[in-house]
């Protein structure tokens, strides 16, 4: 008899929005397998038209996730340690380039890869005394290697990415927030509330309060834009606008407008 997989990301929709969590208990460290199950998770985010906005987090009240899977690092070969990165990195950017806002809520200890995730959605919020957030690689004799070197520099500059990575020490959400690599800090008295208050946010940027294909599309044009040429990117800019100004929402958005009445979003 076959062996039953473990559900290593949990997949759940409620109210428009799906939330991903990554449960692999003590750490939520993550291997391959836990990579093609965020994978699929991203996948099926994104072709859902009931699905708006997307929300991560970890399982229990202590890390979102501490990374990879150690453990499995030193069991494996360097064929394997290859193709696990580009897989990783290949997941984040599906995670990246999906046109619905990512909303990481960082329940826990965010460090090494679980920061690297977290690095690839759009918003972060982190609970007021939850954890420790940063990527201390360099202490292993490797460097960030799912996407870190490259998304840290492009949030806080490279001087400052370099000098957290080199240093390799990890800090409070609070200094997180100072840096910038934190959008939110967020006081909970517990988990529950703490994600209580995470997807009502999320809710925000839903129908019929929110254009979310709106917002979709405004995280794709910084998204492809942001390394372009200004020219090229202001190409893609007013692509993504006129695919909106085609979208019912927006002749719903102006038509409220000129009737000085609240619009009603369909997501469409």
């Amino acid at each position: 008899m076959a062996e039953e997989k473990k559900t290593l990301v949990h997949f759940k929709v409620k109210d428009s929005i799906a939330l991903f969590t990554l449960d692999d208990p003590p750490a939520n460290t993550y291997t391959y397998e836990m990579m093609r199950q965020l994978d699929d998770c991203i996948l099926r985010a994104r072709m859902r038209d009931d699905v708006h906005v997307i929300v991560i987090t970890g399982q229990g009240e202590k890390f979102f996730s501490a990374g990879a899977n150690i453990q499995m690092l030193t069991e494996v070969t360097f064929e394997f340690k290859y193709c696990f990165c580009l897989h990783a990195n290949e997941t984040l950017m599906r995670l990246e380039q999906t046109p619905k806002l990512v909303i990481a809520a960082l329940n826990g200890h965010t460090v090494g890869g679980g920061l690297e995730i977290a690095m690839a959605a759009d918003i972060r919020i982190a609970r007021q005394g939850g954890g420790e957030i940063g990527l201390p690689e360099v202490n292993l004799g490797v460097l960030p290697g799912t996407g870190g070197t490259q998304r840290m520099a492009r949030l806080l500059g490279k001087s400052k990415a370099i000098q957290l990575m080199a240093e390799g020490r990890t800090f409070d959400f609070e200094e997180g927030l100072e840096l910038g690599l934190v959008n939110e800090v967020w006081e909970a008295d517990s988990h529950e509330a703490f994600m209580d208050r995470v997807l009502e946010y999320a809710g925000g940027f839903t129908p019929p309060a929110r254009a979310s294909k709106a917002v979709g599309f405004i995280k794709r044009s910084v998204q492809t834009g942001w390394e372009l040429p200004l020219a090229e990117a202001l190409a893609v800019e007013r692509e993504l606008q006129q695919q909106l100004f085609e979208s019912g929402d927006a002749r719903e958005g102006l038509t409220a407008y000129k009737e000085k009445r609240k619009p009603e979003f369909e997501g469409s």
